[in-house]
């Protein structure tokens, strides 16, 4: 039962596991939305009071969830005994469930006047709740792919960010220098400092534009103008090489799963050639179940004949060049 329940909760597989992760997933989602409402005036005296109660459903179910988890957790040898349980509370996740709970309950207990929050206490909530959105992704595994992704492309990265880093830098330089004695109709220069420059170039390389800051002179909307092609020439490398690094690396993960289904065909394949092997009236070790088969006032016993080499190649054929199981 506590592997059951340690495998179902840390290691889902299956529509049940499926429909539970998505319901905590949707009911951590819908608490959110509460608290973005809650923002709202006229919305927020229902809001406020259904958050509430909300909250202390899911710091209830947070906290009995992580006390299963703590205990369910002994069923593997790391984590067996009281040091078990305290490396499983070190992992990141955990750590960020146990700050949830606590912080939850200090909230509730001491931001809450009544059945409504303090205005203090809604902030904190609503960090929190943001907090729990980590909760549906248990196993980092978003990250890691992000995270393995970066940093097999990451010389690309840097590259196309450090030529356009130096880009970004000389450019809003250089606007600077043509726009900072330009004024605008009402007698005012967007470009007063080096700062404000930079900031333009951002909002541009970005391709924001929020439009606060626009040159005034045709040598600045020249140097803008060529700054906007290079700006997307290579700002947009970055994009493509992610975009690109996770197609490659679905498709491996594709690959993976395909050969991970042949494993289990190969090994009864294998086993299947031992027995056959292991039946023949000339084989006489004793590592196999024709022991029992064997009478034990057997006379001499010969030695094995071996499999013919056409036999071998036809076998091995079928199996790929990685894989290796021994026999049972």
């Amino acid at each position: 039962m506590q592997g059951d329940i340690y495998n179902f909760l840390e290691r889902p597989s299956g529509w049940r596991c499926f429909i539970y992760h998505f319901s905590v997933f949707l009911l951590v989602l819908i608490c959110l939305i509460f608290s973005v409402l809650s923002t709202i005036e006229y919305y927020s005296e229902f809001a406020t009071g259904t958050l509430f109660w909300m909250e202390i459903v899911l710091v209830v179910f947070f906290g009995a969830e992580y006390l299963v988890r703590l205990w369910s957790a002994g069923c593997r040898s790391k984590y067996v005994g009281f040091r078990g349980r305290i490396r499983f509370a070190r992992k990141p996740i955990s750590i960020i469930d146990l700050i949830v709970v606590i912080a939850s309950i200090i909230v509730l207990s001491v931001g809450s006047n009544g059945q409504v929050f303090a205005t203090s206490a809604i902030r904190g909530i609503r960090f929190l709740q943001i907090l729990r959105m980590l909760h549906v992704d248990r196993q980092g595994g978003t990250w890691r792919l992000l995270g393995s992704v970066v940093f097999i492309h990451r010389q690309e990265l840097i590259t196309t960010l450090y030529i356009g880093f130096l880009g970004l830098i000389f450019s809003s330089y250089f606007v600077y220098l043509a726009e900072k004695d330009a004024v605008d109709e009402e007698g005012r220069t967007g470009f007063s400092s080096y700062a404000d420059a930079l900031w333009w170039g951002v909002v541009t390389v970005t391709t924001i534009g929020y439009g606060d800051k626009v040159p005034q002179t045709w040598i600045g909307k020249t140097i803008a103008s060529c700054f906007s092609v290079f700006a997307i020439s290579f700002f947009a490398l970055p994009a493509g090489i992610l975009g690109s690094g996770f197609a490659l690396k679905v498709q491996q993960k594709q690959r993976q799963k395909h050969f991970n289904r042949q494993i289990p065909a190969a090994a009864s394949l294998i086993q299947t050639l031992w027995r056959c092997y292991a039946a023949e009236k000339s084989y006489s070790s004793t590592a196999t179940w024709k022991i029992y088969l064997t009478p034990p006032d057997q006379g001499n016993k010969t030695a094995p004949a071996p499999l013919s080499p056409g036999t071998r190649r036809q076998v091995w054929a079928f199996l790929p060049a990685s894989i290796l199981v021994k026999p049972s």
